[in-house]
């Protein structure tokens, strides 16, 4: 029986008698990219959108590489644009982006080791991706509340609440939450050792003395009832002491997310751009934001300056001229550099008599809505 967080069995897709057939090719490519030391994730991921492509060209009559064109790769590009999910959404242009590279690179490396005359691949054009900022980012006062939800008199619920400080303290991927071991915490120097990240690249970031403190409490009153014999000395261990599946941690972050009740959705992630986005509104330097994330360029980094609006705000408020003022009763006002709308008996703002229609346009520019201007338009 599959456990929670296992994922299916995929089926096999193509010929694997004909050895110039896709799945043979695919096979080949694979092991290339094992030998060349790409990492596990990628070749899992290169893997399941290559056989999507395969899957799909073989419905059409096409079984071996060497038979794909580039009318056939533009063909399947206008499949993903039109495709649509079992929820009838279509797939955003960064999903079909990302399902094209793979296929894009696998053909690049046929013609490189002459399994394939040309490269059909060469000239597809791949759709320009957005740059979204991420959907939502905890303040302060709601990482708190999730953190808060697990029930840390019981051996799960403390672990959960070491992870969650974890995630919340360091911001690391949850991959490397996962991979995560005993003598990777150094209390001593309040640093966490996250070995062999994305790109296969190890860091030292800082953590919190709090995430310290639940971590250690969490391995010593919980993990002794949790650890198998032999133990790997993997730090984050379920109930059956191994280390966690990624769907499972997402699944685990996830529900505590929804059960803090904060009408936001989000797993591991949220808690990596809530710790970028607070650091930085808290007066991080950028490049140190940088270190402790991992990323391989400040590009990458920089989506978080767009996201701490915090800052902008209090410029905003002190600088703009359409900024209200208290009155001596305590009531708002403006700031006493126009006249406001006069209102007449039936609550119009119709111009009282005397005053032209040209004034009262005026007035309506001032406040485009037309109403009370006692309200924050900073």
């Amino acid at each position: 029986m599959p456990r929670k967080g296992d994922r299916k069995p995929r089926k096999q897709v193509g010929d694997v008698s004909d050895p110039q057939g896709m799945a043979v090719m695919l096979e080949a490519y694979l092991e290339w990219m094992g030998v060349t030391n790409y990492s596990e994730r990628t070749i899992e991921n290169r893997q399941l959108y290559l056989e999507y492509f395969i899957e799909w060209a073989e419905g059409r009559g096409v079984t071996r590489p060497s038979e794909v064109t580039k009318q056939i790769l533009e063909r399947y590009q206008r499949f993903l644009y039109h495709y649509r999910k079992k929820n009838g959404d279509a797939l955003s242009f960064r999903s079909q982006h990302t399902r094209l590279i793979p296929v894009r690179a696998w053909f690049k490396w046929l013609a490189r080791n002459n399994h394939i005359l040309y490269n059909p691949a060469s000239e597809l054009e791949l759709p320009r991706v957005e740059h979204r900022l991420p959907k939502h980012v905890l303040t302060q006062s709601e990482a708190e509340q999730v953190i808060n939800v697990p029930n840390v008199t019981d051996a799960l619920g403390l672990r959960d609440r070491a992870i969650l400080e974890t995630l919340y303290s360091t911001g690391i991927r949850r991959m490397e939450v996962i991979g995560l071991k005993l003598y990777d915490v150094d209390v001593d120097r309040g640093t966490l050792m996250v070995r062999q990240g994305k790109g296969k690249k190890d860091r030292m970031v800082p953590i919190g003395a709090r995430a310290l403190a639940w971590i250690d409490k969490y391995v010593t009153e919980s993990r002794p009832g949790l650890v198998v014999e032999p133990d790997g000395g993997t730090l984050f261990l379920t109930h059956l002491g191994e280390p966690f599946t990624r769907n499972r941690l997402t699944q685990l972050v996830r529900d505590y997310v929804d059960a803090a009740k904060i009408n936001k959705r989000g797993s591991c992630h949220l808690f990596r751009h809530t710790m970028a986005t607070l650091m930085l509104e808290h007066g991080a330097d950028i490049r140190y934001i940088q270190a402790m994330l991992g990323h391989a360029k400040l590009d990458t980094t920089q989506i978080y300056t767009q996201v701490s609006i915090r800052k902008l705000k209090e410029i905003h408020t002190a600088t703009h001229p359409a900024k209200l003022k208290p009155k001596d009763n305590g009531k708002q006002t403006d700031d006493g550099k126009g006249d406001q709308p006069q209102r007449g008996e039936n609550g119009s703002t119709d111009p009282p008599p005397g005053e032209s229609s040209k004034d009262s346009k005026n007035d309506s520019d001032a406040d485009p809505d037309g109403g009370d201007r006692r309200r924050d338009e900073s």
